[in-house]
């Protein structure tokens, strides 16, 4: 009897030792897990799992345990790990979401700034073009300021001489040819006149009179024929005056100087583009 006492005393110590293992270490990681859930918050807002309480003899390392008593012991992490999979479903989608929303932030902002530069550089087109119009317009001020300031003074373009027989003062074939090659360059122009100067041989009055007449049947052709204004064209019978080419020589029958003079009205009209109403406002001097 003893003997049996001797060896079960032993036996039961060993045994014994693994559960007084177990149930410390549980008490130690519940207090631990306590500790953590009260310092720091878990992931699913819910308070972390504690260890089961010591069951039967065994406790919870019973090596004998049945299919129901391990169900019901994992049964909490199966239903902490849906709940940790479904709160990382939602913050993937949360993540891709805000992801989402600073994509499209992302393009509006680049699309603003798109339009703000497209706006710059239409804005420094329009200055460009501003800028060569006033060009043009300095420009054209500055050659009306020109023509304005010369438009009294007239520079010879072309001239031709009419010959009259003595005591005759209609004009002939030749000299109406002549004229009309001159008369046709000024068609449609402006800015020019034609001077007409007479001259007769004789003496006195009668001179005058005759040289006179010779230039009135010039511009009489002049107008009625080429239509040309009577206000641009100027008439003086010079009589037997003398001119630099017939100094010195005795001339017979008369002649007529026509001398087509122009001033730079035309070159405005030109660059302006004025149209031909300016011909009837300005008249030359």
């Amino acid at each position: 009897m003893n003997h049996r006492l001797v060896i079960a005393l032993p036996l039961a110590a060993v045994l014994a030792m693994p559960a007084l293992a177990q149930t410390t270490s549980s008490t130690q990681g519940q207090t631990q897990a306590q500790s953590s859930s009260t310092d720091n918050g878990t992931a699913t807002g819910k308070a972390p799992l504690t260890p089961p309480s010591r069951e039967g003899f065994w406790g919870r390392v019973n090596p004998f345990a049945r299919k129901k008593y391990v169900q019901r012991q994992t049964e909490p992490i199966r239903d902490r790990v849906n709940e940790l999979d479904d709160l990382t479903a939602a913050n993937s989608k949360a993540i891709k979401d805000t992801d989402a929303r600073a994509q499209a932030g992302i393009k509006l902002a680049s699309d603003k700034a798109d339009a703000a530069d497209q706006h710059a550089t239409d804005a420094g087109n329009k200055a460009n073009q501003a800028q060569q119009t006033a060009q043009q317009v300095t420009t054209r001020v500055t050659t009306v300021e020109n023509v304005v300031s010369n438009i009294d003074q007239y520079k010879a373009q072309n001239q031709t001489e009419i010959r009259f027989r003595p005591g005759q003062t209609v004009l002939s074939k030749a000299a109406k040819d002549a004229i009309d090659q001159m008369a046709t360059t000024v068609k449609g122009q402006h800015g020019y006149i034609f001077e007409v100067q007479g001259f007769s041989s004789g003496r006195g009055q009668t001179a005058i009179t005759t040289s006179q007449k010779m230039a009135e049947s010039v511009v009489r052709y002049l107008v009625l024929t080429h239509d040309i204004p009577v206000y641009r064209i100027y008439l003086v019978g010079m009589g037997n005056a003398p001119t630099g080419a017939d100094e010195g020589k005795h001339v017979s029958g008369g002649r007529v100087e026509i001398s087509l003079l122009k001033n730079d009205l035309e070159q405005l009209s030109a660059n302006s583009g004025a149209p031909g109403s300016m011909d009837q406002q300005q008249q030359p001097k």
